[in-house]
C-alpha cells in the first residue's frame, strides 16, 4: 500500500470518527472502533487480521491501567461522601489566611480533583467559595474560578483521573513517573490561571446576596478581611484522615522512583518496588479511604458509593480501550510508521501532533476525556515509530484537552451557573478564557521541554 493511500485512509478515518461523535447517536467507543476498521481496510490490512489488532490494542491498553482507574474512582466516591474534599478546602483556607483565599481555593481544586471528577469536586466545594465571597465581599469570580481551574487542570493531566490514565496506557509510559511529572507540570498552569481570575474578578464584581436572584453587583467594591473561619456544612473527618488516602500513594510512588533513580538494591528496594507500584499504591489509598475516612459509613453505603464510582468509570474504560484499538490498527497497518517518518523529515516538534489533535477534538466536541484519548489513539503509534519522547507525547494529548471550554462542555455550565453568571460574553471571559490560559501555559511548557529533552 502506497504512502499517499495510508494518509488518505487516516484522514478518512479521522473525519468519520469526528462526524460520528458530533452528528450521530453513535457512542465515542463505537466510533473509535469503526474508525479503526476503516483505517485498517483502506490502509491495506488484510480484513481477517483487523479484529485481532482491535482485540490486541483494546486489551493491551486496559491491562496496564484498568485496575488503577477502578481503584481511583472508588476512592473518589468515598472522598465525596465523607466530606474529605470540604475538609481539605477549609484546611487550606485556614493555612493561607486573610486575603489569600483564592490561592487556597486553587490549591483545593488542584488536590481534590486527583481522585474526584472535576464536576463533582466543584459542586462539593463551591458552597465554601460562595460563603467566602459573601463574608469578604470579594467577587465570586476571584474565589470560585481558581477552584474550577485547579480542579480541571489536575483532572485533565494528573492520574489516577481516568482520562490521563487512559492516555498513559495508550502511550505505554510509566504511570508513577507520569504522576510526579504531571503534578509539577500542572503547577505553573494553575498559578497563571489563578492570576487571570483575580484580574477578571475586579472586572466582573459579583457577590452572593439575599435576594430573589441570589446575587448582586455593587457599584463599588468594599472588600472586607476574613478571619478565615467558616462553619462546615456537616460533620467532617479530620485533616489528617482527609489527606492520608491521597498522600500515601503519591509518597509510595515517589519513593519507588527515587530508589530506581539512585539504583538502590536489596530488601528495601524489593519492598519499595512492590508498595510503590501504582496498582498497589492506589489500592492502599483506597483501603485507607474505606477504613479511615469511611468509618462512619455502614457496609451497604460504602458498597453503594463504590458501585457509583465503577459505573462512572465504565465509559472511560471503554473509550480508553477503543483508543488503544485504534492505535494498534495504525501500528499494524504501517500508517503510523509512514506518518512518523514524514514528521521526522520535517522541522515540526513531534509533541505538536498529539497537542493539535487533542485541541481540535476538544474544540469540536467538548469532552476533554474523549479529546485526549482520541489523540492518544491516533498519535501514540506515530510518535513511537518516530522515536519520540512518549511521556511528552502523553502530556501533549492531555494539555490539548483543556482548550477553550465552552457551550459543548458540561463543566462550562456547571462553573458558570453555580456562580450565577448568565451573560454569554461574561461566561466565556470567566471560564473559556481561563481554561485557554491554562492550555497556553501548558503549550509553552511542552515546547520548552521538547527542546530540552
Amino acid at each position: 500500500m502506497g504512502g499517499s493511500s495510508m494518509i488518505i485512509a487516516l484522514l478518512i478515518g479521522i473525519i468519520v470518527l469526528i462526524f460520528l461523535i458530533l452528528k450521530t447517536k453513535v457512542h465515542p467507543f463505537l466510533g473509535l472502533i469503526i474508525a479503526a476498521v476503516i483505517i485498517g481496510l483502506l490502509g491495506g490490512m488484510e480484513p481477517g487480521k483487523i479484529p485481532g489488532s482491535i482485540i490486541s490494542g483494546f486489551g493491551g491498553t486496559l491491562g496496564s491501567i484498568g485496575i488503577i482507574i477502578g481503584f481511583g474512582v472508588m476512592m473518589g466516591q468515598i472522598f465525596d461522601k465523607t466530606g474529605a474534599a470540604e475538609k481539605m478546602a477549609l484546611t487550606f483556607i485556614k493555612l493561607f489566611g486573610k486575603k489569600n483565599e483564592h490561592w487556597a481555593m486553587a490549591l483545593t481544586g488542584f488536590i481534590v480533583s486527583i481522585p474526584i471528577f472535576c464536576d463533582s469536586g466543584f459542586v462539593v466545594v463551591s458552597p465554601i467559595a460562595k460563603a467566602i465571597s459573601k463574608k469578604t465581599r470579594r467577587s465570586i469570580v476571584a474565589i470560585a474560578t481558581p477552584l474550577a481551574a485547579g480542579l480541571v487542570i489536575t483532572h485533565s493531566i494528573v492520574p489516577p483521573t481516568p482520562g490521563p490514565l487512559g492516555v498513559v496506557g495508550t502511550f505505554g509510559v510509566d504511570v508513577g513517573t507520569f504522576i510526579l511529572l504531571s503534578i509539577a507540570f500542572s503547577i505553573p498552569m494553575a498559578i497563571v490561571a489563578t492570576l487571570y481570575t483575580q484580574w477578571y474578578g475586579n472586572k466582573l464584581y459579583q457577590i452572593p446576596a439575599d435576594n430573589e436572584e441570589g446575587w448582586e453587583r455593587p457599584e463599588k467594591m468594599e472588600i472586607m478581611e476574613s478571619d478565615s473561619e467558616l462553619a462546615p456544612s456537616r460533620e467532617l473527618p479530620s485533616g489528617l484522615n482527609s489527606f492520608l488516602p491521597l498522600l500515601v500513594p503519591i509518597v509510595l510512588i515517589l519513593l519507588n522512583n527515587i530508589f530506581a533513580f539512585l539504583k538502590i538494591t536489596g530488601s528495601a528496594r524489593t519492598v519499595v518496588n512492590f508498595l510503590g507500584n501504582p496498582i498497589i499504591a492506589v489500592g492502599i489509598g483506597l483501603l485507607l479511604a474505606l477504613f479511615v475516612l469511611g468509618r462512619g459509613l455502614d457496609r451497604k453505603t460504602s458498597l453503594a458509593e463504590m458501585d457509583i464510582g465503577i459505573k462512572s468509570a465504565g465509559i472511560i474504560i471503554f473509550v480508553t480501550g477503543g483508543g488503544g484499538a485504534l492505535g494498534q490498527i495504525l501500528k499494524d497497518s504501517g500508517t503510523g510508521t509512514y506518518v512518523a517518518q514524514l514528521l521526522v523529515d520535517s522541522a515540526i516538534p513531534l509533541v505538536v501532533l498529539p497537542l493539535i489533535v487533542s485541541t481540535l477534538v476538544r474544540f469540536v466536541q467538548g469532552s476533554g476525556t474523549v479529546a485526549m484519548i482520541t489523540a492518544a489513539g491516533i498519535t501514540a503509534p506515530i510518535l513511537q515509530a518516530a522515536g519520540a519522547n512518549m511521556t511528552l507525547g502523553a502530556l501533549a494529548a492531555c494539555v490539548g484537552s483543556l482548550f477553550f471550554g465552552y457551550f459543548n462542555d458540561s463543566y462550562f455550565w456547571v462553573v458558570n451557573n453555580l456562580m450565577g453568571i448568565k451573560e454569554t460574553k461574561e461566561q466565556i471571559r470567566n471560564w473559556s478564557i481561563t481554561s485557554t490560559i491554562a492550555w497556553g501555559v501548558g503549550v509553552i511548557e511542552l515546547l520548552i521541554l521538547s527542546f530540552i529533552l
